[in-house]
């Protein structure tokens, strides 16, 4: 089960996270609209609704919820660069992913959204200097200070975290 819920484990960030460790996490950031959309642009309205997992979201609700949380982030990265050190909202994504439009809407919109949302973030992301991705907020939970260095990583984890997720299950099916 724990495979199935964290296909690439859970994320390991560096204690020295180095320039090149960025460079490779934008490049993440900047292929995987591409490499989602490429990914599960062959698949049925069917096979778009299926779980990955027992108990876990279709692959539907993994495309919208991939949109839906790295827009939250590059709000959060936003905040970091505007304001000194701010408690970010926290959003229920589990939540998020009951709503209509992450359990019926067209893949497309998020497709969509990702490419130009990630376009947007990766622009912001390489031109930021050391002292702004040195940068932190707060997250509520557990008021863990998070730097902009460090959520780069985790969303280039998340990236290849979801993407995973379907790749698995498409090997899987043999779809």
């Amino acid at each position: 089960m724990e495979h199935l819920k964290f296909p690439i484990g859970k994320p390991n960030i560096p204690n020295e996270i180095a320039s090149i460790h960025i460079l490779e996490w934008i490049e993440t950031l900047e292929t995987f609209p591409t490499k989602l959309g490429t990914l599960v642009e062959y698949l049925s309205e069917e096979q778009l609704d299926t779980c990955y997992r027992k108990e876990g979201w279709s692959i539907r609700q993994v495309i919208h919820h991939c949109a839906d949380s790295h827009h939250n982030s590059y709000t959060r990265f936003k905040w970091a660069l505007t304001e000194d050190t701010p408690v970010i909202k926290v959003y229920y994504e589990d939540r998020w992913a009951e709503l209509f439009d992450s359990k019926f809407a067209p893949i497309k919109l998020s497709l969509d959204s990702l490419k130009a949302l990630h376009a947007k973030w990766v622009y912001l992301l390489k031109g930021l200097t050391n002292d702004n991705l040195n940068k932190c907020f707060i997250h509520p939970d557990g008021l863990e200070k998070i730097s902009l260095k460090e959520n780069i990583a985790i969303y280039a984890w998340h990236c290849n975290h979801h993407y995973e997720h379907i790749n698995q299950l498409i090997i899987k099916k043999k779809w």
